[in-house]
């Protein structure tokens, strides 16, 4: 990933999802695209003709995945089997409800962003006529996990003689492929979104069963749907005030490396988590009452016990796991000062490497690649089956392989150290040893 401050191509459309009007002639649409996952894994494909072609997301049609849907309407769902809200039943809560079947996300559609195309609401009076105005492909996402679907029937089901359809790790997937910004943009949205559906299926103030609005960007208490059954029950406290939704979520993460005073070496370390020789930016989640400065501060001394000063922002990039904010930071050490790993335990290994070093593993073929073997060690961490750094029997040796790895520029910890290796940097002037 070359630009991971992102630049989304996008148009999501916000103000349109509250429409079902719009939500459900979109999905009709011949032009409509669907990102399936299962589980998590993400549907990619191959093109048949040339099977040794890396792997791309997949994007079916609503044909393809209409079995999956359930009954039409697919938004603004009425109290009954196939039918749209009626007259009395438009309230707030139940504005785009879609309270039966798998919860589907609208992620936006891939368009020039043109005022033309930025329709208001109101041209939805006439929805055929609104979306025949629209340019570009609308795109949604869905998990079919949750269906109980059997993955390997679904993949005979939406067969297709020009693509070959299989299931992938997605942390693998991001890492290991140079993926395009389009598909960036629409595997980091969809992952996240549908996680956040799946992991927000009760309401947190009163127990009751929650259901997708705004195509899958709003969350709702079942207990303050209009033909609710409520005899007995104390009111849902999030029928009242501005807590009535729940909201998608984004946790900011500080990803680091430190500079040493010379400007010549880097910290780099190899988290627990990490397969083989795999060393990389320090990162950690940003706690309340933090500035990110702070954060960069707390979590070097914490994991590495150095201590930083002149933090200087980089970039950013969205990090779908599941859905964090991966903010990029440099900032000065002295390389002199002992290293330890003593104090939260998350490291394995850290040390300072050279520029020289880093380059040396930038320049070798196998120096940013994660092999398939990475990503299955990667997938059982996130399953919780195994630990990369439990005994294990020793792999065989691979043939002039790097000292060490570092993360590809799909991901912004790899942006980080390729940029400070080939001396893209324009940090500022150091300032006094130790200015925190």
């Amino acid at each position: 990933m070359s630009d991971p401050e992102g630049g989304s191509p996008l148009n999501r459309l916000s103000w349109l999802r509250s429409s079902y009007s719009f939500l459900n002639a979109v999905a009709a649409s011949s032009k409509a695209r669907w990102l399936v996952s299962n589980a998590g894994q993400q549907l990619v494909s191959i093109p048949a003709s040339n099977p040794s072609e890396k792997a791309a997301i997949a994007q079916l049609t609503t044909s393809q995945v209409k079995a999956l849907l359930g009954p039409e309407p697919y938004f603004g769902q009425g109290k009954d089997d196939g039918r749209t809200l009626t007259a009395d039943e438009v309230i707030s809560v139940t504005e785009s409800a879609r309270h039966r079947g798998v919860r589907v996300v609208f992620l936006g559609l891939l368009d020039t962003l043109s005022s033309l195309n930025a329709l208001p609401t109101s041209d939805f009076t006439d929805p055929e006529r609104a979306v025949a105005k629209l340019e570009g492909i609308p795109y949604f996402a869905l998990d079919i996990g949750e269906l109980g679907v059997d993955a390997d029937a679904f993949l005979t089901e939406v067969k297709d003689v020009a693509q070959v359809l299989s299931w992938a790790e997605p942390r693998g997937l991001l890492m290991g492929l140079q993926l395009d910004k389009v598909s960036l943009a629409l595997f980091g949205e969809a992952r996240s979104m549908v996680d956040w559906n799946q992991r927000n299926k009760f309401c947190p103030a009163c127990g009751s069963p929650t259901f997708s609005q705004w195509g899958g960007w709003k969350i709702s208490c079942s207990t303050l749907l209009p033909w609710a059954d409520n005899a007995g029950k104390k009111p849902c406290p999030t029928g009242k005030g501005l807590h009535n939704f729940a909201h998608p979520r984004t946790d900011p993460v500080v990803i680091m490396i430190a500079i040493d005073e010379t400007g010549d070496k880097v910290l780099l370390g190899r988290g627990k988590k990490f397969p083989g020789k795999f060393y990389s930016a320090l990162a950690g989640f940003i706690e309340p009452g933090e500035t990110f400065e702070d954060s960069v501060v707390r979590e070097m001394w914490e994991e590495a016990g150095v201590k930083v000063w002149d933090v200087t922002y980089h970039s950013t990039q969205p990090w779908p796991f599941p859905a964090n904010l991966m903010i990029g930071f440099y900032a000065r050490a002295d390389s002199s000062q002992p290293i330890r790993l003593d104090l939260d335990n998350e490291l394995m290994d850290a040390r300072w490497y050279t520029r020289a070093e880093v380059l040396e593993v930038l320049n070798h073929t196998l120096g940013t690649k994660i092999l398939a073997s990475d990503q299955k060690k990667f997938a059982e961490v996130e399953n919780g089956k195994t630990s990369a750094d439990a005994e294990k029997p020793a792999e065989p040796v691979v043939v002039d392989e790097p000292p060490f790895r570092v993360p590809p520029t799909t991901a912004i910890a790899g942006v980080l150290i390729r940029e400070w290796a080939h001396g893209k940097l324009q940090l500022p002037a150091r300032t006094v040893k130790g200015n925190l």
